[in-house]
This record gives structure tokens, C-alpha cells and sequence, in this order.
């Protein structure tokens, strides 16, 4: 599902039912996983998916510990195998 987002006056760009947090250090990714949840929430997305990737996995959980704070998340858990397994997490924001 893709929303609209308005990024000015005239224009929108889309948003992703998804976001891909690959390559980023732990701060940038937790900057641009507060703005993404505020605009989801913002488009009424209910379902979202943080891809975070394996690796070492600290961003995962870094992400993970974020999400379990955050105000607009009713709940997450790990993506199942054609969700994209280990490297991602499913979110469930909250309904207003």
C-alpha cells in the first residue's frame, strides 16, 4: 500500500507501506524510523515493515527496543519468512 504524503503546499510524495533502513549507523536509522512512524500514522497506514537486514544485528535491535516505546506502535514482531525473515520487523500502529 503506498499513501500520500504532503511534503508542501502542492506537492505529495509517496510513502511506503515499508522502510528500508540498510547501510545506516544506529542514530540515522532511528531519526528516520520516529519520522517515518509520525507520517505513517499521519497517512492512517496500519501495518508497516522496518527493514533492518541481519547483519550483526544491532540495528535490529536498536529498532526493536525503539518500537517497544514508542508511542504510535500498538505492537511488532519479527517478520515471518516471506515477510523477510530476521532482516525485518512488522509493526502495528496504533488506531486513532
Amino acid at each position: 500500500m503506498v499513501a500520500l504524503k504532503k511534503t508542501d503546499r502542492t506537492s505529495y510524495e509517496p510513502l511506503n507501506d515499508e522502510l528500508d533502513l540498510h547501510g545506516l549507523i544506529a542514530d540515522e536509522a532511528l531519526f528516520k524510523l520516529d519520522r517515518y512512524l509520525n507520517d505513517a500514522f499521519t497517512m492512517g497506514l496500519l501495518q508497516v515493515r522496518v527493514i533492518h537486514g541481519k547483519g550483526t544485528g544491532t540495528l535490529r535491535q536498536v529498532v526493536r527496543e525503539m518500537l517497544k516505546n514508542h508511542p504510535l506502535v500498538e505492537s511488532y514482531r519479527p517478520a515471518g519468512v516471506y515477510e523477510g525473515g530476521w532482516g525485518a520487523t512488522m509493526v502495528e500502529l496504533v488506531k486513532y
